[in-house]
Parts: C-alpha cells; sequence; structure tokens
C-alpha cells in the first residue's frame, strides 16, 4: 500500500513538471528572432494594412472556422471588397474546440481560406487563444446576435475555467496536450506556408469580458489578469520548439496583468499592440515600443467616437510605418459597430441571456440595426461603405486606383 502510494506521487509530481514550464518572465523563450533578422523581414514586407476578420455571417470564431457553418462563398466576396480597398493582410482567430473536435477538417478549411486569400494578394496571420467576452465556449450551433449589443457571442479560447485551472496546475494530462497539440500541430503543417504571414500566440490574455457580462451562465469577474501567465508562457515555448519560418507575436500593448505583458513583450519577434486612441496618443504608443529596435503593428484599432478614426489616424500609421490592423470589417452578428458601452444599461450591466429570453435578437434575414454612429467596421452586410471617404483614404494610401 505504501508502495503504490508513493507512485502515485511521483506520478503526478511527474505529470506537473511534464506538462508545465517554470515561467522566467525576465528572459525570452530560446528561439526569439534577433532584431536584426526581424527588421530585414519586416522591410521586405509591404506597409502591411488589413483588418481583424471573420465574416459577417459569424458570431465568433467556433461561427467562421467548424464545418456546420463554414461559409466560403461568402469569405470570397468580402475579401474581394478588402483586395479592392488596398488590405493585404488579416488577423484571424482561430479556436482550440474546432481543432480539438475535427483538427483534420480544420486544415482543410485553413487551406481553403488560405487559398482565397492568396487570389487577393492577401497574406493573413493566425490567433491561437483569447481571453476576450464570453467564458463557457461550446461546439455546434451559435447564439442569435442581441440587437445593438457589442459582441454578443465572441468567446473565450481555451474556456475560462480551464484557463484557470491551468494555471493552478490542475489541467489533466489530457487537456494539457489537447492545448500544446494544437498549438504546436498547427504550426507545423504551416510552419512553411508563404501564405502565412505570421503567427499570433494570445490576444489580450487576461482582458476577460471587460465589463459584467453573462452567457446564458453565472455572471463572470471583469478581468483575470495573470492568472493566464502559465498559459501565456507555455504557448511561447510551444511555438519556440516548432521554431517556423515565419515569426510569432503575442498581444503586448491591451493585455491585463503584469506578468502577462512582460513575458509577450519580451518574446515577440515584432510587437502586436492596441490602441483605440487618436494620433497623439498612437504616437507616444508606438514609440515606446520602438525603443528596443523591433518592428510595430497595432493590431487593434478604429473606435471613432473615441478619436480613433480612418481620417485622423491612418495616415499616421504609415508615416511611422506601423502596420494597421483596424477591428472589424463588415457589419453582421457581432454587433461591433455598437460601441462597448452598449453592453451596459442604467443597472451596469445588459445580460445577453435576458434578452435573447425576451426576443431581443436578430433574427436570420433580419437587417442589422445600426447606431448613427459606428464603432468598428468598415462595410455593410451588402458591401456599401459606411464611408465613402474613409475607403477613399484607404486606397489613396495604399496606392490603390
Amino acid at each position: 500500500m505504501k508502495r503504490n502510494f508513493t507512485t502515485v506521487v511521483f506520478m503526478l509530481i511527474f505529470v506537473q513538471l511534464f506538462a508545465q514550464n517554470k515561467i522566467n518572465d525576465s528572459l525570452p523563450v530560446p528561439g526569439q528572432w534577433s532584431v536584426e533578422r526581424i527588421n530585414q523581414w519586416y522591410e521586405n514586407q509591404p506597409w502591411l494594412v488589413g483588418c481583424n476578420y471573420y465574416p459577417a455571417t459569424a458570431i465568433n470564431q467556433i461561427d467562421m472556422w467548424q464545418a456546420s457553418t463554414w461559409n466560403p462563398e461568402r469569405i470570397d466576396l468580402e475579401l474581394s471588397w478588402a483586395a479592392d480597398m488596398g488590405m493585404n493582410t488579416l488577423r484571424v482567430f482561430l479556436h482550440d474546440l474546432v481543432w480539438a473536435d475535427d483538427a483534420k477538417g480544420l486544415y482543410k478549411r485553413m487551406d481553403q481560406f488560405l487559398d482565397i486569400c492568396q487570389k487577393y494578394n492577401i497574406r493573413p496571420w493566425f490567433v491561437f487563444f483569447d481571453d476576450c467576452h464570453f467564458p463557457n465556449p461550446k461546439l455546434g450551433e451559435q447564439p442569435l446576435p442581441v440587437k445593438g449589443y457589442h459582441n454578443s457571442g465572441w468567446v473565450n479560447s481555451p474556456a475560462r475555467e480551464l484557463a484557470e485551472r491551468y494555471a493552478r496546475g490542475e489541467a489533466t494530462p489530457k487537456e494539457i496536450g489537447s492545448l500544446k497539440g494544437y498549438v504546436q500541430k498547427t504550426i507545423k503543417r504551416f510552419k512553411n506556408d508563404e501564405r502565412v504571414l505570421m503567427w499570433e500566440l494570445y490576444n489580450e490574455p487576461g482582458r476577460g469580458t471587460g465589463e459584467e457580462g453573462d452567457m446564458g451562465a453565472a455572471k463572470v469577474n471583469s478581468k483575470i489578469g495573470d492568472q493566464s501567465k502559465q498559459l501565456v508562457y507555455d504557448s511561447w515555448v510551444w511555438a519556440r520548439e516548432v521554431n517556423p519560418s515565419q515569426p510569432i507575436t503575442s498581444t503586448s500593448a491591451g493585455s491585463v496583468g503584469e506578468t502577462n505583458i512582460r513575458i509577450n513583450r519580451i518574446n515577440s519577434d515584432l510587437h502586436s499592440i492596441h490602441t483605440y486612441s487618436g494620433p497623439k496618443g498612437i504616437r507616444k504608443q508606438v514609440s515606446e515600443f520602438k525603443k528596443n529596435g523591433r518592428p510595430v503593428i497595432v493590431t487593434e484599432w478604429l473606435a471613432r467616437d473615441q478619436g480613433s478614426t480612418v481620417d485622423d489616424c491612418l495616415t499616421v500609421f504609415k508615416e511611422l510605418q506601423v502596420g494597421a490592423v483596424n477591428w472589424g470589417f463588415v457589419s453582421g452578428k457581432s454587433g461591433t459597430i455598437w460601441n462597448w458601452k452598449s453592453r451596459t444599461d442604467e443597472h451596469g450591466n445588459r445580460s445577453v441571456k435576458h434578452e435573447r429570453d425576451n426576443g431581443n435578437v436578430v433574427q436570420p434575414g433580419e437587417a442589422f440595426p445600426e447606431p448613427k454612429i459606428w464603432f468598428h467596421d468598415l462595410f455593410r452586410f451588402d458591401g456599401t461603405p459606411y464611408s465613402e471617404d474613409e475607403i477613399k483614404i484607404f486606397k489613396r494610401l495604399t496606392g490603390k486606383k
């Protein structure tokens, strides 16, 4: 009995040592590109202009990629609009549940997506993990969008509960192996694919919902902060072990938690930062991130009623030779034409469960309601621009006639 107990204890210790790496958030994980190498790579790219992309028919990452809702025809149509205005890259979110359910099918769809992008001379990159918005992702039919609500269906990857258990060292070997396989096998599959621009490991770790909210479950904490740090660090170890031909980044500015930010900032080949401020704020933030000599891509911007506008900001990005990838493209199920404040009411919260239970949703085929001033996005579902003048600015600055 004593021997069996001792054996179990040693096995548990071994599993933990094997599963998770000791965090060293003061030094890079081995394999980071040199400053000279990443700058040479960046100089060989065009001025990178694009958007965070998912089709208007998808409410979240799962909706975009699972087989039952995969819509290449709609993607082809929307990317023709992107190419026509001069976009040459896209930031695209994957989801671990889709991979775990059908990795072979996901890779087939990714290949099809990359072929469509190549048709329009667009080189996208993929994002693996995301701590933003609703905590309980599920495969299958996704919920209908709540009217006038910013991102009523965007989900965490991995699920919040799993990310928190991972942080405490309580994830099972199977769960850890699945997350590691998701990152490593996906990068290996495309590590020498010239259609892929780069890789981004984690979008805004620690962010949480941004405000109180629910999705058919109990209310969740607004921000989770450094509870993500172990998965953030391990994602770097996993990716560097594969050593793809493309550079690797992970969100620095925009994340929550000092350790999360430090790990990503120290290890990124080039910086992925988010800024929803106007020109003055952009200049200050970009200057601060360029101090270590690495290129910068602003991978989220455009919040019109906060001063982050096409008119004021796109020229600044080009002047600074900073990549410009705004949030959103075509107004659709995500509802991101609505301000972040649309997620609150006079009591400080709008429950999406309550809204759906009361039928306040956009039904299939129903037009999406619009605020007077859009927050994100550039086109309506039918392809008409929110602002013709904005599209002209994109075309002028990207050299599209």
